[in-house]
């Protein structure tokens, strides 16, 4: 399927893969990028290397773009994107909305649950984020209560993994 990409050769599990890479098991970070491609909300919820901020914000477009840009190619018709990205070090999870924002999450190697997590976080997208009468549409999201929601939600993941 056009909507997976998967670069793993010979599955490890993903306990034994992120220990052997000394990376933390879990969430990594959280990521919400708005229909136009521009970064709106990204957050580290584990203790990996950070990039800077212009470091962040291309690749936010970089991962807009390829969305876009497998929607396009796909022979599936239908396709909604690039829903699942493996690699060695991580795995990243997306979803888009039906307005186009992009929900996506990186997390340590075939950690379990993270669709559930995308759509908990949406949820608190719509709920704290949207309903808010202070915040404009398309603007990056500053909203203490999504925060401490997500981080919440994250913290639980992580304990879980």
């Amino acid at each position: 399927s056009w909507t997976r990409i998967a670069g793993r050769i010979g599955a490890v599990p993903h306990t034994m893969a992120a220990m052997a890479a000394g990376l933390p098991l879990g969430v990594y970070s959280v990521w919400i990028i708005n229909k136009s491609g521009g970064l709106i909300f990204q957050r580290n919820y584990a203790d990996i290397d950070t990039n800077d901020t212009n470091e962040t914000l291309r690749l936010a477009s970089i991962w807009h773009s390829l969305h876009a840009i497998s929607i396009q190619l796909s022979p599936v018709p239908g396709c909604t994107g690039i829903e699942l990205l493996e690699t060695d070090k991580f795995d990243l999870h997306c979803i888009q909305t039906l307005t186009g924002t992009k929900f996506f999450v990186t997390a340590s190697p075939k950690t379990i649950g993270l669709e559930h997590l995308l759509h908990t976080i949406y949820d608190l997208y719509s709920d704290f984020v949207m309903k808010n009468p202070f915040y404009e549409m398309e603007m990056p999201v500053r909203c203490e209560l999504f925060e401490h929601n997500l981080q919440s939600a994250c913290e639980m993941m992580n304990a879980r993994a």
